[in-house]
Parts: C-alpha cells; structure tokens; sequence
C-alpha cells in the first residue's frame, strides 16, 4: 500500500492522528510491559511495540514517532552514531507533524508557560520543545538574510 495518499491527506497539528493512520497501513501496535523505552517499531516484524499504561499524550507522541521510523524503512542501526541520527528525524518529523505553527501560535498568544502549552497542544513538553527548537532554525519566510549562517 502506497503511503502517499494517507501523507496528502493527514490532518497535521491537534487533528493529526498517527494511530489512525498506522490502522490504515495495516501496522498493529503491541501493548506491553517495556523496561527502558516508550516504543519501538519493528521492521522486521512489521508491528509497533508501546509501553503499556502511557497516557493518551504520550502515546500519541509515540506512535508519530514511530511512524516517522516506518517512513523512513529505519531498521536496527549497527552504529551509535547512525542510532541517534535516526532518533532525531524521528522526532522532529514527529515534532512538526504534531505542532503545527497555527496552532503553536495560537496557544502562544495566551501562555508561555511550556508545560500548559504542551497540554493545550496534546504533546509532551519534550516533544514541543523539539518543535520550538527546530523553528528557531532555517526556513522562516521571513528571517532577514544577515540572520542566517549559510548566508552571512
């Protein structure tokens, strides 16, 4: 099955929905007792593994993240180096389709406290944290060019 449609169509911010999505893909998520870990996608098996007893918004943040490994046909890496690589897309992929800028500025407008800004927005502080971070960097239309690092 072709994941295309399902990214044209994905709802992104407070309506994305990875755990809908991950239904549609036919990818079962396991529940279960996990010592050091939140979640894990397994290529091989093709099936997601969360750690039971994790709140709505923690499992939310998961499963897209998880789903953001699927995207990226990431398997076990061999590698240190190549594990935290993948981790980090992983997250930020996540990060970006969980906080959309429309929403993270509406919150914004009322608080600026990041723990009520997280729960407005359903995603771990952690997470959102991701997401401020990577808005810090390239890619705002409007940031000067004497601003950037590449330009000057």
């Amino acid at each position: 099955m072709s994941i295309t449609p399902l990214l044209l169509t994905a709802s992104l911010g407070l309506h994305y929905a990875p755990d809908a999505i991950l239904e549609q893909l036919g990818i079962p998520v396991v529940r279960t007792w996990l010592r050091d870990t939140w979640g894990a996608w397994s290529r091989d098996h093709r099936k997601i593994v969360i750690a039971s007893g994790l709140s709505p918004v923690q499992e939310r943040c998961v499963l897209a993240h998880e789903l953001e490994h699927f995207y990226a046909e990431d398997d076990d890496c061999n590698g240190y180096i190549g594990t935290v690589r993948q981790e980090r897309r992983a997250d930020l992929e996540a990060a970006r389709k969980l906080v959309a800028i429309s929403d993270l500025a509406e919150v914004a407008q009322w608080t600026s406290d990041l723990h009520t800004a997280a729960a407005e927005l359903r995603v771990t502080e952690r997470l959102l944290e991701v997401r401020l971070n990577d808005l810090r960097g390239e890619g705002w239309p409007w940031r000067r060019p004497g601003g950037s690092k590449i330009v000057g």
